[in-house]
């Protein structure tokens, strides 16, 4: 029997999971390197999607203390209608799903408050995962990383398209395109990526809101206004992109989670993803 990738890589969501890595990790706080490693782990905890590095502990320029500070809430979602639970990644990372300790780095220069967690796995012995946001800038060998560390099975697929896409909220189209770009990025639904002249930009109206992706860079929203009510952040777009998604610099996308679409005469169902 066929084995289905898709239920195998969300069966074992529950799980702790590492996969060792070769690139060359460095990460600073406010400038001073703290993290210098060629001994990179990259680890998801149990029902998180997104990873975080994990590097031996004398590979950190500074001393692991305990941290007993405050731990946050769990913000748990499902990715598609059937799949298991998993947590935001806005849930902090002072949460942790698996039995471990949760650590401070102190620095010459300070401390870096709940910044390391060490899993009591004996696979990871000697090692501790490190809280992205603690730290100012990534690097993978001279790259500097955005957003979160890279999925090493994970990837973005940017492909023309000659779909005929209807975009609608309330009954009324937002956008109508037959020359789409087609993102693919596992595990989240297809994206159309639509041309300025292909959007009614009267009806959308810039917002303040800016998020960063690992694959794609910095993204600006739209919200749109349909009339007097404002839908807030239904619509982005990626000025500059990284090298990963060149083809659709500029191009407009839809949060279908929230918006009507239409594919080629067919009404599509609004997929389940953390921003339903």
């Amino acid at each position: 029997m066929a084995t289905r990738m898709g239920e195998l890589m969300a069966g074992i969501l529950p799980e702790l999971r590492m996969h060792a890595i070769d690139k060359w990790i460095r990460a600073e706080s406010d400038g001073e390197v703290i993290v210098d490693t060629r001994r990179a782990v990259v680890v998801w905890e149990p029902r998180r999607v997104v990873p975080s590095y994990a590097v031996p502990d004398e590979h950190i320029a500074g001393e692991l203390v305990p941290y007993e500070g405050p731990v946050g809430a769990e913000h748990g979602v499902r990715i598609g209608a059937d799949g298991p639970p998993v947590l935001d990644p806005s849930t902090p990372f002072t949460v942790h799903s698996c039995p471990g300790t949760p650590l401070s780095i102190r620095t010459a220069s300070g401390e870096l408050s709940g910044a390391a967690f060490r899993p009591d796995d004996p696979d990871l012995s000697g090692y501790v995962v490190l809280d992205w946001s603690a730290f100012t800038q990534w690097y993978e060998e001279e790259q500097p990383v955005l957003g979160h560390p890279h999925d090493p099975f994970d990837r973005i697929d940017c492909l023309p398209s000659t779909r005929h896409v209807i975009v609608s909220l309330n009954g009324r189209v937002l956008a109508d395109s037959s020359a789409p770009t087609l993102l693919f990025e596992t595990p989240l639904p297809m994206r159309f990526y639509l041309p300025r002249k292909d959007v009614r930009m009267e009806l959308l109206r810039a917002s303040e809101r800016h998020t960063v992706c690992a694959y794609k860079g910095l993204a600006s929203y739209w919200s749109a206004e349909i009339d007097g009510v404002s839908s807030p952040d239904v619509a982005w777009s990626y000025e500059h992109p990284l090298h990963d998604a060149l083809p659709v610099a500029g191009l407009i996308a839809f949060l279908t989670e929230r918006l009507d679409l239409n594919v080629d005469g067919v009404d599509i169902e609004r997929p389940v993803t953390p921003w339903s």
